[in-house]
């Protein structure tokens, strides 16, 4: 009865493999048109019967003002009365309890703290920055700033989900993995999403960049940017027993067997990913290696982003960009380096000067090139945090989600301004307030499409990004 897979077609399959297909022979008539358009439609497959690659390049919903994301991921939760929402009043009250006693956290908090860091305003708009970021509000006024930022809860793990994958409790794409799927790539030798993280994976790991129903292709690929030598950062990066040609030869007749495999059930999208796969990083073989070889820039261009990690990484994006990568979400430490319960101003000056230079570099050489107008940049975490203090240590701050910062630039953003405000004390927003699933309502307007139609059928019901919610924050716009 073990019959190996080639015999299916006799009578003498195996029984599994009967009941596989007659069995819910009946159920599959009506499937087929529930199922993906990329795995059995007709449109989206080549003459040999095989599925189009989801990463092939696709025209948006309507005309786009930005072509690719880079998402600044300030992994922790970064105190936006530090940094982006000055707060005089914190000064006046400082040391004392909170005036309407409506301020819940998730742990005990002493009375309110002032922020340890100098505002003052900047740019021909005059918004307030602090001096943590004295170099990126260089820049200011090609940045929109979101001040009325609220989430759904203030812990990390269903604050990041939300955040990254507009849902705190359910497996779903990720921001990234809609974007590929929407768009596909401009460069099939490199991935279309990349997720960089020093040190490690962040907190819930790979769930952050992951593709879940989506094409297994959309799914961003991981790189560890602690590493300086390429063959660290990209494992496997090359062979030292063969040579290209003959690798081709072995991959060409693997994807024959894979190809012959996959006719046999269905056009399984799993297997579908992992053929996509290894063509992926066949020809990563070609580009990647030089893509990611900072060395090869003038010393004062890498100068100008500094030599820190940070830096090494908006370096590193920048080349991708170049090279026509779609999705870049570059990591604030594989931790949660801007939770700061206890000496947040040593912390959170720190975390500044590890990034204040990076991203002014980052900005000024994207505008200096002309590519500032095509990459929609996003800065923020997955929260804010409280205005007070929080016990015993009286030199931090807890979580908070009801209102947070976050800023948008390029892209067709229209900049030097701050959106919607928080309360007197920077705790809760209360003036037009933005949901998560409006910023990627808005952000995916952006990138030239409707958020409603940016869908995709599985399990019989159409999902996408923002669920059923979302509106696009139309004064944000250019």
């Amino acid at each position: 009865m073990n019959q190996p897979m080639a015999n299916c077609s006799k009578l003498n399959m195996p029984r599994r493999e009967l009941l596989r297909r007659s069995g819910t022979g009946f159920g599959l008539l009506g499937l087929a048109g529930l199922l993906d358009s990329e795995t059995v439609s007709g449109n989206d497959q080549t003459p040999n019967n095989t599925a189009v690659s989801p990463l092939v390049p696709k025209s948006p919903h309507f005309e786009p003002k930005a072509s690719r994301v880079v998402h600044l991921f300030m992994n922790g939760g970064p105190s936006q009365v530090d940094t982006f929402d000055y707060k005089p009043q914190l000064e006046t009250h400082h040391g004392q309890a909170v005036p309407s006693g409506n301020l819940r956290t998730e742990r005990l908090t002493g009375g309110l703290m002032m922020s340890p860091f100098r505002f003052r305003r900047r740019g021909e708009s005059g918004l307030w920055v602090s001096e943590m970021f004295e170099k990126t509000a260089a820049h200011i006024d090609d940045m929109a700033i979101i001040r009325s930022m609220y989430a759904e809860v203030p812990n990390h793990e269903p604050s990041l989900m939300l955040m990254n994958c507009g849902d705190g409790r359910l497996p779903r794409p990720s921001f990234g993995a809609w974007v590929t799927y929407g768009l596909g790539t401009e460069n099939q030798n490199l991935p279309a999403f990349l997720a960089m993280c020093p040190g490690g994976y962040p907190i819930v790991a790979t769930r952050n960049w992951r593709s879940a129903f989506l094409p297994g292709a959309c799914q961003g690929t991981y790189i560890n940017t602690q590493h300086t030598d390429v063959e660290k950062l990209i494992e496997n990066i090359r062979n030292s027993r063969l040579p290209l040609a003959e690798q081709r030869r072995q991959l060409d007749l693997t994807q024959l067997l894979n190809r012959q495999h996959s006719k046999e059930r269905l056009l399984d999208p799993q297997l579908e990913s992992r053929i996509e796969s290894f063509e992926l990083a066949f020809r990563m073989q070609s580009e990647a290696g030089e893509a990611f070889d900072i060395s090869r820039e003038p010393k004062h261009i890498q100068e100008t982003y500094g030599s820190g990690t940070h830096g090494r990484q908006l370096l590193i994006t920048r080349r991708l960009l170049e090279r026509g990568v779609r999705f870049i979400q570059v990591w604030s430490g594989g931790g949660q380096p801007w939770d700061n319960h206890s000496d947040l101003e040593k912390n959170h000056r720190n975390l500044g000067a590890e990034w204040d230079q990076p991203i002014a570099a980052f900005l000024g050489d994207l505008k200096q090139r002309g590519m500032l107008d095509s990459t929609l940049v996003q800065w923020g975490g997955e929260f804010g945090r409280t205005p007070v203090a929080e016990k015993p240590a009286l030199n931090g701050r807890d979580h908070n989600h009801y209102g947070f910062t976050c800023w948008l630039a390029g892209g067709g953003v229209k900049g030097g301004q701050a959106y919607g405000e928080t309360d007197e004390f920077g705790f809760r927003a209360v003036d037009k307030p933005v949901a998560v699933h409006d910023l990627h309502a808005t952000m995916l307007h952006l990138l030239g499409m409707d958020h409603t139609k940016l869908t995709h059928r599985y399990a019989g019901r159409d999902f996408r990004l923002t669920d059923v919610h979302g509106e696009v924050v139309e004064a944000l716009i250019a």
